[in-house]
């Protein structure tokens, strides 16, 4: 049967299409809805990356999808433009530079040249501001039309209200009073301008300091294997074809071999093997397999080689869970308010009832002319933006960032920075995260008239040989000891239990697991065993080496109110020792990827959770949590799942000063919002009586301004506490 031509249909093609312009969690949504009228599977759409990621039966409706994000106001780049666009100047940054010139101009005008020079001509100035509000309305305008739809005016509303307020204030004002000698007190475009010059100024500030990471699934989809070695029968000879891992069926009988990726998820037939399972548990130490044993694709054969059957394939294996997960968990995720967006909420009415009550009472109370009222009530909207509103969030970030970034720590965002420091748990995967990987010997015990010295010696001569990664841990702490004259014939190892060989005093030594003195003794709880002649003679207790100020930073954090948490893969008694060791009261041991994802979501509903993390197996969570930390030599795919990463990865202190920094950066925005708003509030009853000149106006705005970016600067080199 020819199986090719119509299996050709059903072929699912999977697109990634970079889009421009999302800048939100509703852009996101909009672009989800036009793939999925357009037949599009599975869509995920990330508005952090830029990327929507989907699947496809037919690769001609790309052109209608293409099509409708561009109807929907976005534009699909290409990879190559998306990276230039990464590396040149971003749209918004052009946006800002072209308004910057005409604002400029405006905002000078009035104070170098006199009123009948003719650059202060009303309608010069009308033509100087025109394409700088037509940049603002495109800019805010959208996203200020979304947020009110949803009752929720955010930031953009208040600075589209107050640059609309002056440009409509100046062109009455143009219109009604052209030729009289108060038309200078009508006219507002500089502030038009400079608001939105402003805010666009702060806007290009946080864009720049989030460098875009790739994401997270692409670089989960490059840990599976994709070639496999499989065994066939032909004529009774087996024989080995390399195939692709995609035609894997269930029941594939494959072989994998030293240093190899494991395709997929399956069971040892035959080998004893040592398998680095660190990426889905977490674990350092390498698992040791015998036949019938599972396997789990995506981790690497270190020792050995084994012939395995395949029984979970494609989106059955764990690792592609895992993918799927991840992918759940970042679009689950509640979108952020920044608290500048909450102050907006409040603003926008108070704002409104004020212009709306000073137009009845001017009118009804005072008598005061229709077209005058209405001025004056405009005049409450001009001065209402709070135009170092537009800066207040994003200076201070910027220099939290930096700060970070000098002290090696990596801050994807100031959302990231609002979040850490509002958090009420922070939980610890304990491997990598709380300990190096790295192990110690905790204790070498002899018995049976051996001496301490002989056993550490018989491990550090026969060990030598061994290709497991604990050995390697072993001959760095026992190099520089005296050891005996020792010198060993026949050294062998054997496969997935230990090490054996032959002493120049004819004694017969081994050193290995528990399986090797399983037959002698039933104690299996030590790391290795030494056996002489085939008697028991020691046991070498091996133990993970904690991270540099651990301890301190765990105690820092009890200071702080923030609850540790330690979750891990490991066993429930060494999780218990490191937890002792390091004061963590809260400890939940033997944890799958999946049950590190519900333990995240439960945290969750009590309060802002953050998860220190370093393995594939816990990306999902790290994903999921409100802010994700990863450690510097964490797993790429734990790197991208995250928003925080700690350069230094020996030593924990980093915490400490990323929570610091996070505390004083969101200090710093509040301080800042409240010198923004402490002018305008005072500045509206002037405006409100009529006694308002566009100079007062620009000067209590450049005031305003002037104050919260040097209240910014001050982070940068203030003492943390």
């Amino acid at each position: 049967m020819d199986s090719h031509s119509h299996h050709h249909h059903e072929e699912k093609t999977q697109v990634v299409l970079n889009v421009e312009g999302m800048t939100c969690a509703h852009c996101a949504m909009t672009i989800s809805k036009v793939l999925e009228k357009n037949g599009a599977e599975h869509p995920n759409v990330n508005f952090a990356t830029g990327e929507a990621r989907f699947s496809l039966d037919d690769k001609d409706e790309l052109k209608n999808i293409v099509a409708g994000i561009a109807k929907a106001g976005y534009k699909v780049v290409s990879q190559k433009e998306s990276e230039a666009h990464n590396h040149g100047l971003s749209s918004l940054e052009k946006k800002f530079l072209f308004t910057l010139p005409f604002t400029v101009v405006l905002f000078f005008s009035h104070m170098i040249f006199p009123h009948d020079f003719i650059l202060n001509s009303p309608f010069v100035q009308l033509a100087i501001c025109l394409p700088v509000i037509i940049i603002g309305c495109m800019y805010f305008g959208k996203s200020a039309w979304n947020s009110l739809k949803l009752f929720s005016p955010n930031m953009d509303v208040l600075i589209m209200m107050g640059s609309g307020a002056a440009f409509v204030y100046s062109i009455a004002g143009t219109i009604l009073y052209y030729g009289t000698h108060e038309a200078h007190n009508y006219i507002f475009y500089e502030t038009a301008a400079t608001i939105i010059s402003l805010v666009l100024l702060g806007n290009v500030i946080e864009h720049r300091s989030v460098k875009q990471t790739t994401s997270a699934i692409s670089e989960l989809t490059k840990l599976q294997s994709t070639i496999a070695k499989k065994i066939m029968l032909l004529n009774g000879r087996e024989t080995i074809e390399e195939v692709s891992v995609k035609d894997i069926l269930v029941g594939d009988i494959l072989l994998v071999n030293t240093g190899d990726k494991i395709p997929v998820d399956g069971s040892l037939l035959s080998g004893n093997i040592s398998v680095d399972e660190s990426m889905i548990t977490g674990e350092s130490m390498p698992m040791d397999k015998s036949i019938g044993d599972k396997v789990i694709g995506g981790t690497i054969l270190v020792n050995g080689s084994m012939k395995m059957l395949a029984e979970k394939i494609g989106k059955e294996t764990v690792l592609a869970k895992i993918i799927e997960m991840v992918k759940n968990a970042q679009q689950s995720k509640p979108e952020i308010q920044k608290l500048g967006d909450k102050v907006s909420n409040i603003f926008v009415p108070v704002v409104l009832s004020v212009s709306i009550v000073t137009f009845l009472i001017c009118h009804f109370a005072f008598n005061i002319s229709i077209q005058k009222s209405l001025m004056n009530s405009i005049a409450v909207l001009v001065i209402s933006c709070p135009c170092a509103m537009g800066l207040a969030t994003p200076t201070a970030v910027m220099v939290g960032i930096g700060r970070a970034a000098r002290n090696g720590i990596l801050i994807k965002g100031g959302s990231s920075l609002e979040e850490f420091a509002k958090i009420k748990s922070i939980v610890f995967d304990k491997t990598g995260t709380l300990t190096t990987g790295n192990f110690k010997i905790k204790n070498v015990q002899p018995f049976n008239d051996v001496s301490k010295e002989e056993i550490e010696s018989v491990l550090y001569f026969l060990e030598q040989r061994s290709s497991h990664p604990i050995a390697k841990s072993i001959i760095t702490e026992l190099k520089n000891k005296n050891h005996l004259p020792f010198s060993f014939s026949e050294i062998k190892e054997i496969k997935g239990l230990g090490m054996e060989g032959k002493s120049n005093d004819g004694s017969y030594y081994k050193v290995g697991s528990y399986r090797i003195a399983s037959e002698i003794t039933d104690d299996s709880s030590h790391t290795l065993y030494a056996l002489k002649n085939n008697l028991l003679v020691g046991f070498v207790d091996m133990e993970d080496e904690i991270k540099t100020h651990a301890k301190e930073t765990i105690s820092f954090l009890k200071s702080q109110n923030v609850n540790s948490i330690m979750l891990s893969g490991d066993t429930k008694k060494r999780c218990e020792e490191i937890a002792n060791q390091l004061g963590i009261s809260e400890i939940h041991s033997g944890q799958l990827p999946d049950q590190k994802l519900n333990l995240i979501d439960s945290f969750s509903k009590k309060g802002h959770v953050a998860m220190v993390g370093d393995g594939i197996n816990d990306a999902p969570a790290l994903a999921k949590a409100s802010v994700g930390i990863s450690i510097g030599n964490a797993t790429q795919v734990a790197i991208h799942s995250s928003q925080i990463v700690l350069l230094k990865e020996k030593d924990l202190a980093q915490l400490q000063m990323a929570f610091l920094i996070s505390k004083h950066t969101l200090k710093t925005i509040k301080q800042n919002l409240f010198w923004a708003f402490f002018y305008n509030v005072v500045a509206i009853p002037i405006a409100a009586a009529g006694f308002l000149s566009p100079m007062v106006g620009a000067l209590a705005m450049a005031f305003s301004d002037v104050i919260v970016i040097g209240n910014s600067i001050r982070l940068r080199t203030k003492k943390l506490n």
